[in-house]
C-alpha cells in the first residue's frame, strides 16, 4: 500500500533526511535498543520495531525500512521522507519510559502551545474533515489498524503509533447545524521520545493511514 504525505516546510524538514541518517549511522545498536525498548538482531544488523500497527525492520547502520516477513497488509513507509524521519528520531534519541497511563492534549507537551496552531490545521482539522461526516469509515480503518474502540466522543480509538507510544483519536460527528470537531491524545510517555515538532508528524501519518485504510 502506497500513500503520499503532507509534509509542511518546518524545521524537521530543512534539516536534510542526510542528518539523520548520518546521526544513524553514529549510534551504538545494542544501546538504542535498550534505549527505545525494542529488539535488535545483531547478525542480520537490524531491530525490530511496530509501526502503526505493522512490524517492520530498520536496517544498520546504512538505514532502511521494510515490513517485516512480507508484511502483507502493511502500508509501505520505506520511501516516504517523514515516515523515515520519524523511525530514525526515534532509534537516533528516543526513549521508552513506562506511561502512568495519562494521556496529553497537544497544548500540554513541553512546547505544544507554541506550535499548537500549526498542529491544529495540520491535524485536528485535518481530521475531522477527513472522518467527522464519516464515522463508519473511521471505524473501519481502525478496526483495519487494530485499534482499540474506547468509550470518549462520539467515536474514539486507541492505537500504537510505535514500540510503547500510544495515541488516541476522538471524533465528534458534524451534523446539519454544527461542524465536525476531533481531539488527539498522546500517551504521556511520548514527551521521552519526541518533541513537540514532531508530534504533527505522528498526526500526518497516522491520519493519512487511517484514509488509506479506509479507502482500501
Amino acid at each position: 500500500m502506497t500513500m503520499e504525505f503532507p509534509y509542511e516546510k518546518d524545521n524537521k524538514e530543512r534539516i536534510p533526511l542526510e542528518h539523520y541518517l548520518e546521526e544513524y549511522r553514529k549510534i551504538d545498536p545494542k544501546e538504542a535498543a535498550l534505549r527505545c525498548g525494542v529488539d535488535y538482531d545483531e547478525e542480520r544488523q537490524q531491530f525490530h520495531i511496530r509501526l502503526m500497527g505493522y512490524p517492520y525492520l530498520a536496517d544498520y547502520p546504512e538505514f532502511a525500512l521494510h515490513p517485516e516477513n512480507g508484511g502483507e497488509g502493511a502500508v509501505r513507509y520505506s520511501e516516504l521522507v517523514p515516515a523515515r524521519i520519524i523511525v530514525l528520531r526515534f532509534l537516533i534519541s528516543g526513549q521508552s519510559v513506562k506511561s502512568t497511563g495519562k494521556y496529553l492534549t497537544y497544548r500540554e507537551v513541553p512546547w505544544g502551545e507554541v506550535y499548537f496552531r500549526q498542529f491544529e490545521g495540520r491535524c485536528l482539522a485535518r481530521l475531522k474533515f477527513a472522518f467527522g461526516f464519516k464515522l463508519d469509515e473511521f471505524a473501519r480503518a481502525m478496526e483495519k489498524l487494530g485499534a482499540e474502540r474506547i468509550s470518549m466522543g462520539d467515536a474514539a480509538y486507541e492505537f500504537e503509533f510505535i514500540n510503547g507510544l500510544h495515541v488516541r483519536f476522538i471524533l465528534w460527528a458534524g451534523d446539519d447545524e454544527f461542524p465536525p470537531s476531533s481531539q488527539i491524545l498522546f500517551e504521556d510517555n511520548f514527551p521521552y521520545a519526541y518533541q513537540a515538532e514532531d508530534l504533527a508528524v505522528v498526526g500526518d501519518i497516522s491520519i493519512t493511514t487511517l484514509k488509506s485504510l479506509a479507502a482500501s
